[in-house]
């Protein structure tokens, strides 16, 4: 291999190596920008106390907007993280694989070297080419036989050789790429997550300026929202037995076992426990407690595992909601699910039907 090349490994292997010691970053920049209006993502704070029901409502319902919005920033983010590792993984897949290959482009080397020695020592005949001269009709054909099987290795260190460089070769141009691609996603992931952050901030500001029984009415307020919502999806499900015409698996009663440990814990964006959870971190983590693992995010959730009609569900499936797939919530049966709210919430059991469905998987179909 030529000089250019070597250096080349070996800066792309240094690049490789140092990423390696950095914080894991995301490789896919965040889902298009679904932030809300300017107003629903900078709401204007209240400038005295919310003196009125529509005042509260319209504050939940800003409340409500920041956290979605956030949410599936968080999806994006989640997902995007999961890349990074991956990536990560390949990069030291790569770097392992530019080290190996020079050193048996050396082997080779040394091998191609110490036949052409041979050679030269010999007068410049392979070793088998000197009994061609005999007149000896038996050495004579065992020399033709030792000129060809020389003249074979010969070929084969050669290709070898030819084969290893182009590998090389490869492995650099793929280090390079996955190394570039981190590099230059590093910058939107950070945008990413101070997104995240302002959105989470801004809906914290608008229910901290709020006295406590404001709070107290606000929280009142989205329970009731949740089991209006409720009401009408059983109202459009079959009686008694809601979405539960079917028992769940062991694997099913294990994930919704572990999903149910979990209540009381403080949802956090991006956790996956063991104290504290987002959506999709307490489904996934659920699942993989069962032995099944799934794809980390409501979003690869929806778009990975198996889909049933809403009617067959059954304790342990995933009940995936808004039109984004940006929640998710484990159905445990009797018309409920265990799921992670948003910040500021805790895990908790809700009514399957409290939020906008968009449909139902099943992690053991």
């Amino acid at each position: 291999m030529n000089r250019r090349h070597c250096a080349a490994a070996a800066i792309t292997l240094v690049c490789a190596l140092g990423l390696l010691t950095l914080p894991a970053q995301a490789v896919a920049a965040p889902t298009p920008d679904s932030s809300p209006s300017p107003a629903a993502s900078a709401p204007a704070a209240p400038s005295g106390p919310a003196s009125s029901e529509r005042d509260l409502e319209k504050i939940r319902w800003e409340i409500e907007t920041l956290y979605r919005k956030a949410g599936a920033a968080t999806d994006a983010y989640n997902l995007a993280e999961e890349q990074a590792k991956k990536q990560s993984g390949e990069i030291v897949k790569l770097a392992k694989a530019i080290v190996d290959g020079q050193a048996r482009i050396a082997e080779l080397k040394d091998r191609a070297g110490a036949q052409a020695r041979e050679q030269y020592r010999n007068g410049g005949l392979p070793p088998g080419a000197q009994l061609v001269l005999s007149d000896d009709p038996q050495l004579f054909l065992d020399g033709i036989n030792k000129v060809r099987t020389s003249q074979q290795a010969n070929k084969t260190v050669l290709a070898q050789l030819t084969r290893t460089q182009e590998d090389l070769e490869t492995y650099t141009q793929d280090a390079s790429s996955n190394w570039q691609k981190l590099e230059s996603n590093r910058v939107r992931q950070a945008e990413a997550k101070k997104k995240i952050n302002a959105q989470i901030a801004a809906a914290e500001k608008l229910e901290s300026q709020l006295e406590k029984k404001e709070r107290d009415r606000l929280r009142q307020l989205e329970r009731d929202a949740a089991n209006r919502a409720q009401s009408a999806w059983l109202a459009t499900r079959p009686a008694p037995s809601v979405g539960v015409s079917g028992e769940a698996t062991a694997a099913g009663r294990a994930a919704v076992a572990f999903a149910s440990a979990q209540i009381g814990k403080p949802y956090v964006w991006g956790a996956t426990g063991p104290g504290s959870y987002d959506c999709s971190g307490l489904t996934s983590q659920a699942w993989a407690a069962a032995g099944r693992p799934i794809p980390r995010t409501s979003q690869e959730q929806w778009r990975l595992l198996p889909r049933i009609d809403i009617r067959d569900m059954r304790p342990g499936d995933l009940i995936i909601y808004h039109a984004d797939a940006s929640h998710v919530g484990m159905y445990v049966g009797d018309g409920a699910i265990v799921h992670s709210p948003r910040p500021g919430r805790h895990v908790t059991l809700a009514g399957a039907g409290s939020m906008k469905i968009l449909g139902v998987v099943r992690p053991d179909k």
